[in-house]
């Protein structure tokens, strides 16, 4: 939250009112007179309290701002590793959709999709989802797909997969999430959207098989959510 010019003087004007408080209750003349007083005890707690409340306020409407922008910045760099940047001229975080997603078991019932677009027409969509049931937790994973439903990317978020083996999904420790790039519902059979050792299409780790075959179930669900909203997201 950015501070306007007239917040900020209000937020001084308090400020002063309660230092003037203090400067004129911390006069050595007045503290003699309410030392002997139990009201003496409960008025230092309570400007200390005050004093903190104030300090707060303040601290958290300054940093605010700043943290919501490094989110925005964190997303927009996921956003550009699974949408090349010649596809879209928009702002994605500021062009959006969502969609209710409860039934796919992607993590969330509701969806927001980050739409782009080139010359105003839709080219790609990307939405961030989950693999709720991972070997160790939540696998959570940003996909980027095209106007036609073929995927142009997928890459994990944050996940808690075993060290050196579920950590594969990782593009930083295997090419593993790449062979994702260009499938889609139409060129792979249903079949197909599974771990070899399924009967599928997609490696698994040794020693580890949930970690990749839920990952792939749940690529596939994202796949479905896109297919059943496909008209109206590139078509709004």
């Amino acid at each position: 939250m950015k501070l306007d010019p007239a917040t900020i003087e209000r937020l001084k004007a308090k400020i002063a009112v309660y230092r003037e408080f203090l400067k004129n209750w911390l006069e050595p003349s007045n503290l003699a007179q309410l030392r002997p007083k139990l009201e003496f005890q409960t008025g230092i707690l309570a400007g200390f309290a005050l004093i903190a409340s104030v300090l707060l306020g303040v601290t958290n409407c300054s940093t605010e701002g700043t943290i919501q922008r490094r989110l925005d910045e964190d997303l927009k760099k996921s956003l550009e590793e699974v949408v090349p940047s010649t596809l879209y001229d928009n702002d994605m975080l500021q062009d959006t959709m969502t969609l209710l997603s409860a039934e796919y078991n992607i993590g969330t019932d509701e969806t927001t999709v980050y739409i782009a677009k080139k010359s105003g027409n839709v080219s790609a969509v990307c939405f961030k989802l989950t693999a709720p049931d991972g070997y160790s937790g939540a696998i959570n994973m940003i996909m980027g797909i095209d106007r036609d439903g073929n995927i142009l990317g997928v890459r994990v978020l944050s996940h808690k997969e075993t060290p050196g083996l579920g950590d594969k999904i990782e593009v930083a420790k295997s090419d593993w999430i790449l062979k994702f790039t260009g499938r889609s519902l139409d060129n792979l059979a249903p079949a197909k959207w599974a771990v070899k050792k399924d009967g599928g299409e997609f490696d698994q780790f040794a020693g580890a098989t949930i970690t990749p075959r839920k990952s792939v179930q749940a690529i596939y669900r994202g796949l479905q959510l896109f297919k059943a909203h496909q008209d109206p997201l590139i078509n709004p």
